[in-house]
């Protein structure tokens, strides 16, 4: 945590919001702001745009977790959740939901800095594998259009694959699009068509 961060944190009582606010400043210049109510947490957190969510909660439940973790949107920000008491089931359910560290036995000063760093170092490792999915998924729908798109070609012009292929490149070339674009086109002619 070498940047200021903006961090809200969602604590309903003073006392602990002050403790968990002087520890944030001795970690470093973070811009803190606290959420004392949980009603409207949304709509607050997306008003501020932080860079990471602290949510300290004495006795979860379920539906504590659940709601919390929909307000506090994990897979777009880092969340860290600091519990007094928990069982399996519910740090299984805020893992789930994306709550990048669930930490039990009560949030202490000393520990906060270095879970902070975990949790951002977990939050951005998890973006970039879903980024990485998300690429991986789109070129293999890319290369499934292209397959297609030199099978229609094959058929129609009695080409070998290689030579269909390279009718797909020249095309996309001369008109200044992507391979993937040009089947596109061509898969959707050939559906309307049939």
């Amino acid at each position: 945590m070498t940047d200021a961060l903006s961090i809200i944190v969602v604590e309903p009582d003073r006392d602990r919001a002050l403790q968990i606010v002087d520890s944030l400043r001795d970690a470093g210049e973070n811009r803190i702001h606290v959420i004392s109510e949980v009603t409207g947490l949304e709509r607050r957190i997306s008003e501020h745009q932080p860079d990471i969510v602290i949510v300290d909660l004495t006795n979860p439940t379920r539906d504590v977790i659940e709601e919390l973790t929909i307000a506090t949107s994990p897979l777009e920000r880092p969340v860290a959740m600091f519990v007094d008491k928990s069982d399996e089931n519910l740090s299984k359910a805020a893992i789930e939901a994306g709550v990048s560290a669930y930490v039990v036995d009560n949030l202490r000063p000393e520990r906060l800095k270095p879970i902070l760093s975990a949790a951002i170092t977990r939050f951005n490792m998890f973006r970039r594998m879903r980024d990485e999915l998300t690429e991986t998924k789109r070129a293999l729908e890319e290369r499934k259009l292209i397959d297609r798109a030199k099978g229609l070609l094959m058929k129609a012009r009695g080409i070998s694959e290689d030579e269909a292929y390279g009718l797909l490149r020249k095309t996309a070339m001369d008109q200044g699009k992507k391979i993937s674009d040009v089947a596109a086109a061509l898969v959707t002619a050939a559906d309307l068509l049939s």
